[in-house]
């Protein structure tokens, strides 16, 4: 599984305050973390930065690839003057730059999808449409074909694309899970060779922070096994990371033998929450906080 970390965020007060400051110091640390704590890529998520952004993300891709010049970034923001800016300062690397992201909404793909064309420049294709997010996995399916058409049309090939087909929070809307994982299924078929991400935290975004890791992590194996190529992932979950890099093969033939249909023996307590998360996200239990207590 590819890893995105997602720390250098305005949303954090100590990165947003160095953003607001041009204060290298705190960027160029958070991103040297990220990659001492197996990042495969960073990214810069300025928000909807729309007073200042075509300065600020060129300003931060510079600062970034100053000390961490061989990770590829991921360029996160709703202005496209930045996202513009940013691919114009941007150098190189081993992999191409990723544009965090391109809706499936004529007026937002049809400027940056020759953005993304001209420079070179992976993106994420966000499967969020003219009436918002989709309903289930036929309404993921068609937003991805014309997204996909879009970008063919302008020469970028299905390997430059990777579709999101949106995380939803597991207290609000449960159903919502599994109609991603059926979506990952049916991926290969509707755009072959493409890849695929997703904001993976969106899944434990409302239950208690303590709850936050084990919903994330259980949801990513589940993703994976249908098809999954990366996830924005927290660097500060190493057990994530872990699972992620293929180190907790225990944890995934867990998750997988629920996924089956199957009772795992499951041992230790850290399995048997394993085992309780698994069936909460494929629906068979119903969501509660205390979901680990019953």
């Amino acid at each position: 599984m590819i890893l995105i970390g997602e720390s250098l965020n305005v949303i954090s007060k100590k990165i947003g305050k160095a953003f607001k400051e041009r204060d290298p110091k705190p960027i160029q640390e958070e991103a040297l973390d990220q990659k001492a704590k197996g990042m495969d890529y960073i990214d810069i998520n300025l928000g909807p930065a729309k007073k200042d952004g075509h300065e600020l993300m060129p300003w931060v891709v510079q600062t970034v690839q100053e000390v961490v010049s061989d990770l590829p970034l991921v360029l996160d923001t709703s202005n496209i003057d930045a996202i513009a800016a940013a691919l114009k300062v941007y150098k190189p690397t081993e992999k191409p730059v990723l544009i965090n992201s391109i809706m499936a909404r004529p007026e937002r793909y049809e400027k940056m999808i020759p953005l993304a064309a001209e420079h070179n420049a992976d993106f994420i294709a966000l499967l969020w449409g003219p009436e918002g997010l989709p309903r289930d996995e036929n309404e993921r399916a068609a937003l991805a074909v014309e997204l996909m058409y879009a970008a063919n049309e302008a020469g970028i090939e299905n390997e430059r694309l990777w579709f999101d087909g949106i995380v939803t929070p597991v207290n609000t809307q449960q159903d919502q899970l599994m109609s991603l994982l059926n979506f990952q299924m049916m991926l290969a078929d509707i755009a072959p060779g493409s890849k695929s991400t997703c904001g993976l935290s969106n899944v434990s975004n409302g239950p208690p922070s303590h709850l936050r890791p084990i919903l994330n992590q259980t949801y990513m194996i589940m993703l994976e096994r249908y098809g999954m190529y990366s996830v924005i992932s927290d660097p500060l979950d190493e057990k994530l990371t872990d699972i992620a890099k293929g180190n907790r093969p225990d944890i995934v033939e867990v998750v997988h033998a629920v996924m089956d249909g199957e009772e795992p023996d499951a041992s230790t307590q850290e399995m048997v929450d394993y085992v309780k998360t698994a069936k909460v996200i494929l629906g068979h239990s119903l969501y509660s906080d205390s979901w680990l207590e019953v």
